[in-house]
């Protein structure tokens, strides 16, 4: 009986794994702008505690992640700047490593950035200001940028 105990708790511990282990430190997102519902090319900086990266809309940006929000700002000429915010939240495999792994590998896990994940989808849209959240998967507006 003890063995299977044993056996079982080694199962467990063994298959949640730590995030360092089942994900990266880094997350590719989709970044698209828009003004007035029409899709516009624009040149866009995004950053987080952990880096700055530049990138032209539409593409994909492979930015580090990191459990404080990313910050996404894009410009075009004649047009006013839209604002996103990004917001970080804990990956599955973050409270799996807190459950079952204890408090270190979190630790690890928090440090690296590999606990936490973005939207996938950064959809700017340009004159607003926006959160994107993957709690409600769609863009709630702030205010109007100035």
């Amino acid at each position: 009986m003890k063995l299977r105990l044993l056996a079982l708790s080694v199962l467990i511990v063994a298959t949640t794994g730590c995030s360092t282990i089942t994900q990266d430190s880094s997350q590719s997102l989709a970044l698209t702008s828009s003004y007035q519902g029409q899709p516009v090319e624009a040149e866009c900086k995004l950053s987080n505690d952990k880096g700055q990266w530049n990138s032209k809309t539409p593409s994909n940006v492979m930015v580090r992640k990191s459990n404080e929000d990313l910050d996404v700002t894009c410009k075009k000429d004649g047009v006013p700047d839209g604002l996103l915010k990004a917001v970080s939240r804990a990956a599955g495999s973050m409270w799996g490593n807190i459950i079952f792994g204890g408090g270190i590998g979190a630790i690890i896990d928090h440090n690296k950035g590999t606990g936490y994940d973005y939207p996938n989808q950064l959809p700017v849209r340009m004159g607003e200001s926006v959160v994107v959240d993957k709690k409600t998967e769609n863009p709630q507006p702030v205010a109007q940028a100035k």
